[in-house]
């Protein structure tokens, strides 16, 4: 059975999976790496809120052009709802990874985990909002 074309206005469980799939394999290499461990251990908030509007902000790109190919006028509710989900989904992908890795001090250092779960989303998240816009036949 063939999918919705591009840009469409449902999100199902397929778009869940592509995004979480998508996000794993940009996140789980940086995870592994203890440099994004010291650098978000060292990143100043005003950096930190700079990751998060450039990781949103280049998925918005990305999914206005290629997986709505510029086309929000009638589905701007679609669009908004495509970006934040593929955010928020990788956020959680990214705090898994991280927890299963033992690297994600939640009750120890919470503001500490909440930067490695940044900063390590902002490539993930691009892998998310990019394999969700493949054709899905």
């Amino acid at each position: 059975m063939p999918s919705n074309p591009p840009g469409k206005t449902t999100f199902n469980a397929e778009d869940i999976g592509q995004i979480a799939v998508g996000a794993f394999a940009l996140s789980v290499p940086i995870a592994f790496s203890e440099e994004a461990w010291r650098l978000s251990a060292s990143l100043p908030t005003l950096n930190l809120v700079l990751v998060v509007v450039l990781s949103l902000a280049f998925i918005t790109l990305f999914a206005y052009q290629s997986v709505f190919q510029a086309n929000i006028v009638k589905r701007r509710g679609a669009f908004f709802l495509r970006v934040i989900a593929a955010y928020i989904l990788t956020l959680l992908v990214v705090g898994i990874v991280l927890l299963a890795l033992n690297k994600l001090p939640l009750w120890d250092d919470p503001i500490l985990a909440l930067k490695r779960i940044i900063l390590i989303a902002m490539p993930a998240s691009m892998g998310a909002i990019i394999v969700d816009s493949f054709d899905k036949e």
